[in-house]
């Protein structure tokens, strides 16, 4: 578990912070399925040298062994495994999340809102799912209540680091996620409408967040405050700026936000 928390803190410095205001045990399960994501991630975006598709198979063979047999070598998988097998995390989640790091091997646009949404419930909706599942434990009722609004909220995520990545995306790996995207025709107009069903999406989150039991409630409102931050920030950027540099939050306003969300959640207000 340590492992992934050093995974966590290092490539999501933000969720990190927020993760430190959960319960400890509910902590680290979090961060192992963080660790987790972000290995898989990564093995798509960043190891360019290698047989990316290899290596993922190889990832999620190792990952279906150390689940059934409970236990891997391999720090990250362990801890995965650990909080899957605990919290009952159920299999087609993780199946999901998986298809969708195959489809960044080959797929380099998407060409129509079923392409994406197909694409944003594997890499994020399901992630939120595994969390609350987490939160929930054995409160299999709440979790079904919550569950439309951890995918909102997974969604809205998603799509806010959709926006915040553009440029990457765009020139590094030679991806677009939005629905026939063409960088010479973003404008405001298509800045503006995008960021209205983000902020559509964060309204149901909310909702949710509202009934999550727990210092969770805690964590992820410090979450979404941090990107709906990120996400007015990007409102107000230059739609040619965003095509050009990745917008940021930083670091000192990272703990203001934190510390805002904790003194809401003391005084009742979230």
């Amino acid at each position: 578990f340590k492992i992934s928390a050093v995974v966590t803190k290092n490539y999501s410095n933000s969720f990190y912070l927020s993760t430190l205001l959960l319960d400890k045990r509910v902590k680290t399960a979090i961060h192992g399925i963080y660790g987790f994501v972000r290995f898989a991630d990564e093995i798509v975006d960043t190891f360019h040298s290698y047989d990316k598709e290899y290596l993922l198979n190889k990832f999620e063979t190792d990952m279906h062994e150390a689940i059934e047999n409970k236990i891997s070598l391999n720090p990250v998988l362990n801890s995965f495994q650990l909080a899957v097998n605990e919290y009952r995390v159920p299999m087609p989640y993780i199946d999901a999340f998986m298809n969708s790091m195959k489809m960044d091997l080959t797929k380099k646009e998407y060409l129509s809102n079923a392409e994406t949404a197909a694409y944003i419930y594997g890499s994020a909706n399901v992630v939120g799912l595994m969390c609350l599942k987490v939160f929930c434990k054995e409160n299999t009722k709440l979790f079904g209540e919550l569950v439309h609004s951890a995918e909102m909220l997974g969604s809205a995520f998603q799509k806010v680091n959709f926006l915040r990545d553009l440029q990457a995306d765009i020139e590094l790996l030679e991806r677009s996620y939005f629905p026939q995207f063409d960088k010479n025709k973003f404008d405001e107009n298509l800045k503006l409408q995008l960021i209205a069903e983000i902020e559509q999406e964060f309204d149901i989150a909310l909702e949710g967040i509202k009934r999550l039991p727990g210092r969770s409630q805690l964590a992820v409102y410090t979450a979404y405050n941090y990107y709906r931050k990120l996400l007015i920030k990007i409102k107000h950027s230059e739609a040619s700026a965003i095509l050009k540099e990745r917008i940021r939050i930083s670091n000192v306003r990272k703990l203001s936000i934190m510390a805002q969300s904790a003194i809401e959640y003391k005084l009742n207000m979230i």
